[in-house]
């Protein structure tokens, strides 16, 4: 059966599609010992022989869908040139898996682990606009006027923010917390948002992506997702 060199990757359980991409330009993949780095490229994948780093790509794997509740301190990669604790650290399995999507450094929340390259790859493509929910709190107090700017998208410089659901949820002493919905995903892009409006993001939370919830997960801790849950996911 023939299909495309990525895809085949991708369900293998390599990476992402998109990673995937990124590692054939790379000339990381060889097909039949023979370096590709043609994104079109098919295989047969009865009989060709794919390998990655010199290491034949098994068969496909058993796919795995997780919910981890991500600590601050932890980068959203599998690997960190840099050696900072990475999310797949805290994952107890035996498959191999990767983080859908990311969640800065210094934010912590809901995040997708799979195995799952295709789904991966859905979940992230821009034009999906999955929904996803944070909960931010903010030094001060934003005016009703400012978060109006945000709801209805600003100019960052180096990009364009669309539409955003924003209410405010609480109010403190010193900061607000702020409920918000994004609908695409760009880097830092809340913490930039309230940057912009003058009230730096003092501590970021992802609690939904879509109609997945994060609910009582404790911070550090996952769980498997449902039968329902992930055909929830496949279905967006």
């Amino acid at each position: 059966m023939e299909i495309r060199l990525q895809k085949y990757l991708a369900d293998a359980g390599i990476a992402s599609r998109r990673k995937a991409e990124e590692l054939i330009l790379a000339g990381l993949i060889k097909v039949n010992d023979k370096v590709v780095k043609e994104l079109g490229t098919k295989i047969n994948s009865e009989k060709d022989v794919v390998k990655y780093k010199n290491k034949p790509v098994g068969e496909k794997e058993k796919f795995i869908y997780l919910l981890l509740n991500k600590p601050v301190g932890y980068i959203s990669s599998v690997t960190d040139p840099r050696k900072r604790k990475t999310v797949i650290d805290l994952i107890k399995e035996k498959e191999r898996v990767f983080p859908v999507g990311r969640l800065d450094y210094e934010s912590e929340g809901l995040l997708i682990i799979t195995n799952d390259g295709e789904l991966t790859y859905r979940l992230t493509h821009p034009k999906h606009h999955i929904p996803k929910t944070y909960m931010v709190k903010v030094k001060g107090f934003p005016t009703d006027d400012k978060l109006a700017k945000l709801r209805k998208g600003l100019d960052l410089g180096e990009y364009r923010t669309s539409k955003t659901d924003i209410r405010i949820a609480k109010k403190y002493k010193n900061d607000t917390v702020v409920e918000v919905v994004l609908y695409e995903g760009k880097n830092r892009q809340i913490r930039k948002m309230f940057d912009h409006i003058g009230h730096p993001v003092n501590s970021l939370r992802r609690i939904a992506i879509g109609k997945i919830e994060i609910e009582d997960l404790k911070v550090g801790e996952y769980r498997k997702l449902t039968k329902e849950e992930i055909k929830y996911l496949k279905s967006l």
